[in-house]
């Protein structure tokens, strides 16, 4: 059986390819097995199988039929209390060009579903840390600590923050660009300041937590509105995250979310960062530059700018004096018996996970 729809509808198409066909979804039955569908989307993209989630839909694989790329498809149901995946991908558009920015190849609505058409990545930093038996070295952290800030500089050069920094949110690409860390999910992302004039949101008070509660800055737990300084803190977090493999505040039970939240913030407030940096069963590891980087972000002011270079340049300096070599070998790909990388299934988002390790 074959159903086609009257159109396909572009919502960007000032900015990405408009495609003039009649989208086609082909059902076909096998009485002996279940039945399975082939999806087309943007009359050129097949829809595969489901390889994760993201902050406001679900992620599969597809296939450009014309070129047979593959690409990941981003899908959220039109009827969503509140449609993100329009305004992400008018961000992805924005940020295009960057170096670690996916590339939108489509995007548009087929039938009760919004969708984003995007180029294929590899796993993400989370997949990869569970691949490596939660355990990263210092090199390949200070790797990655260097890449990750280049992602968050830029994002804030574009005037938007991102609100999410988390390992989820960070993937690798593939085949040549095998040591490229790529940002992905702007779904909570925010815009700052004004384009034209640069003048700064206001500060407020009152604010729900945006993000994962996790990695949240201490001020976002304290309410304050989110901006530069917030996503450098949580990418401070996620760094000793890889570096001590857990943090102090995980693993806490409550009976509700909101009672949960509360108990992550006053452990992750009580909890010096002399401590948090200092040594722990599975890293040895010098905290200084990690101590002085998480500082240095609860220095900061509201609209203060921070001085990435400084921050790449403590992590830099780390490096030289462990005598590490820019080499871009991560912990993976040391790893001998090469084998596919599978999601975490703790994971709230896996993204276009696909990518075989390579040695």
């Amino acid at each position: 059986m074959i159903l086609t729809r009257h159109c396909v509808k572009d919502c960007c198409s000032t900015q990405f390819p408009v495609v003039h066909c009649r989208p086609v979804i082909a059902v076909a039955a096998d009485k002996a097995t279940t039945k399975q569908m082939e999806l087309r989307v943007g009359g050129r993209f097949r829809l595969g199988r489901k390889i994760g989630s993201g902050s406001f839909g679900d992620i599969y694989l597809g296939q450009n039929i014309v070129t047979q790329e593959e690409v990941a498809i981003k899908l959220e149901c039109v009827k969503t209390k509140h449609p993100q995946l329009h305004i992400e991908s008018r961000l992805y558009k924005l940020m295009s060009g960057g170096v670690g920015i996916p590339q939108v190849k489509w995007c548009g609505y087929e039938g009760e579903y919004n969708v984003m058409v995007m180029e294929l990545l590899g796993p993400s930093l989370e997949d990869l840390f569970n691949f490596c038996s939660r355990k990263f070295t210092l090199k390949t952290v200070l790797l990655l600590a260097d890449q990750m800030l280049s992602r968050i500089e830029y994002i804030h050069s574009k005037d938007f923050i991102h609100r999410d920094i988390k390992p989820d949110n960070f993937l690798m690409g593939l085949g040549k660009k095998g040591n490229l860390v790529y940002i992905i999910d702007f779904g909570l992302a925010k815009k700052y300041r004004c384009s034209r004039t640069h003048t700064h949101i206001p500060y407020r008070e009152n604010k729900n937590l945006t993000g994962t509660a996790r990695y949240a800055s201490v001020n976002t737990h304290l309410g304050i509105e989110q901006s530069r300084r917030d996503d450098i803190e949580s990418l401070g977090y996620v760094l000793m995250y890889f570096n001590r493999g857990t943090l102090p505040w995980q693993g806490l039970k409550a009976a509700t979310k909101r009672q949960k939240y509360d108990k992550i913030s006053e452990k992750k407030m009580g909890t010096p960062v002399e401590e948090l940096c200092a040594g722990h069963p599975v890293c040895c590891l010098p905290p200084e530059a990690f101590a002085t980087y998480l500082k240095y972000c609860k220095s900061l002011g509201f609209e203060e700018q921070p001085d990435y270079s400084h921050l790449r340049q403590l992590f830099r300096n780390l490096f030289h004096r462990q005598g590490f070599t820019y080499d871009y070998v991560f912990d993976w790909n040391l790893l001998k018996t090469a084998k596919r990388v599978q999601p975490s299934v703790q994971s709230q988002q896996i993204p276009q996970s696909r990518m075989m390790i390579e040695q």
